[in-house]
C-alpha cells in the first residue's frame, strides 16, 4: 500500500461512509508524479473533483503531515495526469498573515451552527472562547453524544482565529496518539513538543480515547501544563465528562475542570429542522418542508448521520435525474430506517407515550375506554407501526386485540385524525422524535 492509499484509509475513519463511497473512493494516487511537496491524485469527473478539492484537501493534507513530516500542495487531475495537465483543480496552503492551521473544515463556523435550547449553553462558551481565549475560560471542555455539533464548535472556534493570524492546532486524540508514537520511535520527540507546544490554541477532539494510554497521558499532561501557563488556550472534546472517563488520571481529571464544563443535548424536533433546511441552504440542495419534517422525524439525532443522508438524496437525485419527492426520499431511506426500527421495541414506545402523557403503561394495553387511554393507545399502535418491525397481527397480540384487522382499523382512524387535526400530528411527530433519540 503506497502513501496515497494509507491517507485514503485514513480519511476513511474519519468522514461519513456516504461520502467516501461517492466519492473519495474514486480517487486514484499518482505515484510517478507525488512528491513530498506536492501529491497527485486523478478523479473520474470535474464534479467529484472540485467537491474534494472544497472539502477534504485540507484533511488530505494534515494526513501526508502526519505520515511523512511535510504538508504538501495537494492537485486533484480529471482523466489521466501528466505534469503539465491543463484540467487540474488544486489547492495550496495559503497562511492569513502569520496564520497556520492543521485540519480545518473552513465551512464550519459559528455562523453555519444552528443554535436551539439543546446547545445554546456549549454555543456561547465556545463563542466567548474564542473572542477571549486563555482567559476565562481555560480549558473549555465540551461533551455530549456523537453528531450533535462538537466538532463543529471546537472547528468554529480554530476558524475565528485563523481569520486572525493565530496558530492553531486541531486534531483528534488518535491522531495525537499517532504522531507522538511516530515521533518517540524516530526519537524526535522535540519535533513533535514544538510543534504542539507553540501554538495559540490546542483544540483536541474525542479526549476519551486517552483513557488508560498512559505512557500518551504524561505526554499531553505536560502539553496542557505548558500551553495552560502560557495563557494558551486549550478547547477539549469528549462524548462524557471528565469524571466518567474511566483510566484517565486524576490530575488530568482535575486539569480537564479548571476552566469551564459545557454539555450538548440531543436537538429537539424544532432545531434538526432548522439544521436540515441550513444544510440544504449551503448546498443548493431543494427540500420542501414535508421532507424536511419526514428526515427530522425519522432519521434520530446524529447530525452527521442526517447530513449523510441529505448528501445521499442529492447525489442520488442528481444520478437518476429525478426530482426529490416524499416517496423518492422514503425510498431512498428505507434501509436506514428498517436499521433503526429493528433497535425500537413497542415496550420502549409504550414506556415513552406513559411517561410524557402521565398515563400508566398498564392502562395503555388495557381494554379501558377514557378518552385519554384511547388516545394514548393510538398514538402507540402508530409509531409501533411506524418504529418497529412488529407485524400487525405481533401488535394486536401486544395490545390485547382480536387480530390484526383491529390494528388496521386503528391505523385508519389515526390517519384521520392526522388529516384533520394538526395538533395531533404535531404530537406524534413530537413523540416519534422522542422514541428515536431514547430507544
Amino acid at each position: 500500500m503506497n502513501i496515497g492509499q494509507k491517507v485514503l484509509f485514513e480519511l476513511k475513519k474519519e468522514i461519513p461512509e456516504i461520502e467516501y463511497e461517492r466519492y473519495i473512493k474514486k480517487l486514484v494516487y499518482d505515484t510517478k508524479h507525488s512528491r513530498s511537496n506536492v501529491v497527485y491524485f486523478s478523479a473520474p469527473n470535474m464534479i467529484v473533483a472540485k467537491w474534494i478539492k472544497s472539502k477534504y484537501t485540507e484533511k488530505l493534507m494534515h494526513l501526508f503531515e502526519l505520515m511523512n513530516e511535510v504538508k504538501p500542495e495537494v492537485k486533484i487531475t480529471v482523466g489521466k495526469i501528466t505534469k503539465k495537465t491543463t484540467t487540474s483543480v488544486s489547492t495550496q496552503n495559503i497562511d492569513k498573515s502569520n496564520a497556520k492551521s492543521t485540519l480545518l473544515n473552513p465551512s464550519l463556523t459559528f455562523d453555519s451552527f444552528i443554535v436551539g435550547d439543546s446547545n445554546q449553553f456549549a454555543y456561547t462558551t465556545a463563542k466567548s472562547v474564542a473572542e477571549k481565549p486563555g482567559k476565562q475560560y481555560n480549558p473549555l471542555f465540551i461533551y455530549g453524544g456523537v453528531g450533535l455539533g462538537k466538532t463543529h464548535l471546537l472547528q468554529a472556534i480554530g476558524n475565528y482565529h485563523i481569520d486572525l493570524g493565530k496558530t492553531v492546532i486541531y486534531t483528534t486524540l488518535e491522531q495525537f496518539m499517532n504522531s507522538f508514537t511516530s515521533h518517540l520511535r524516530s526519537q524526535t520527540m522535540d519535533r513533535f513538543r514544538d510543534k504542539f507546544r507553540e501554538c495559540d490554541l490546542l483544540l483536541i477532539d474525542d479526549i476519551q480515547f486517552l483513557s488508560r494510554k498512559e505512557q500518551t497521558q504524561e505526554e499531553f499532561f505536560h502539553t496542557f501544563n505548558e500551553l495552560h501557563n502560557n495563557n494558551k488556550q486549550i478547547v477539549i472534546t469528549a462524548d462524557r465528562a471528565p469524571n466518567k472517563i474511566a483510566g484517565l488520571v486524576d490530575r488530568l481529571k482535575t486539569r480537564f475542570e479548571w476552566g469551564l464544563m459545557a454539555d450538548i443535548q440531543p436537538p429537539g424536533l424544532e432545531t434538526k429542522i432548522a439544521i436540515i433546511q441550513k444544510k440544504c441552504e449551503l448546498d443548493g440542495i431543494s427540500l420542501n418542508a414535508e421532507i424536511v419534517n419526514y428526515i427530522a422525524t425519522h432519521m434520530g439525532d446524529n447530525i452527521r448521520e442526517i447530513e449523510g443522508t441529505i448528501i445521499k438524496l442529492n447525489a442520488l437525485s442528481s444520478m437518476l435525474n429525478q426530482e426529490i419527492t416524499l416517496d423518492f426520499a422514503q425510498n431512498a431511506i428505507k434501509d436506514q430506517l428498517k436499521e433503526k426500527r429493528e433497535n425500537v421495541t413497542i415496550d420502549d414506545i409504550v414506556k415513552i407515550i406513559s411517561k410524557e402523557l402521565n398515563i400508566k403503561p398498564s392502562d395503555i394495553k388495557s381494554k379501558k375506554r377514557t378518552k385519554n387511554v384511547v388516545n394514548a393507545r393510538r398514538i402507540a399502535i402508530y409509531l409501533a407501526k411506524n418504529l418497529t418491525p412488529n407485524s400487525m397481527p405481533q401488535m394486536a397480540v401486544y395490545f390485547g386485540m382480536k387480530d390484526h384487522s383491529a390494528i388496521s382499523h386503528a391505523m385508519k382512524k389515526i390517519n384521520e385524525i392526522i388529516d384533520n387535526d394538526e395538533n395531533f400530528k404535531v404530537l406524534l411527530e413530537e413523540l416519534s422524535n422522542k422514541v428515536n433519540t431514547d430507544s
